[in-house]
């Protein structure tokens, strides 16, 4: 039985850490925003061809673009981070 609970922690542990690469993802992403680099980069239009998908499912329910700012980005990571957060103390009481 404690061999089941140890892969489901270690797949929990992977989940985890992809969530904390695409919080990263999505600052990178957020912080190119204010340098406006080239679109024609293939790395630039990587990235933003991963964060526009959440960034449009958040914009569909509530109004981010605030006096220019736009904050669908801070919304997200603090959403990933509740996830993280749960995800870390339900595999801890396994």
């Amino acid at each position: 039985m404690s061999a089941i609970i140890e892969i489901i922690q270690g797949i929990g542990g992977i989940f985890i850490s992809l969530i904390n690469v695409y919080i990263w993802v999505i600052i990178i992403t957020a912080l190119l925003s204010f340098v406006n680099p080239d679109p024609y980069n293939p790395i630039v239009q990587f990235l933003y061809r991963i964060t526009n998908p959440a960034y449009s499912f958040v914009r569909r329910f509530m109004r981010t673009d605030m006096s220019g700012l736009d904050f669908a980005p801070l919304i997200i990571i603090v959403g990933l981070q509740i996830i993280v957060v749960i995800l870390s103390t339900l595999l801890y009481k396994l």
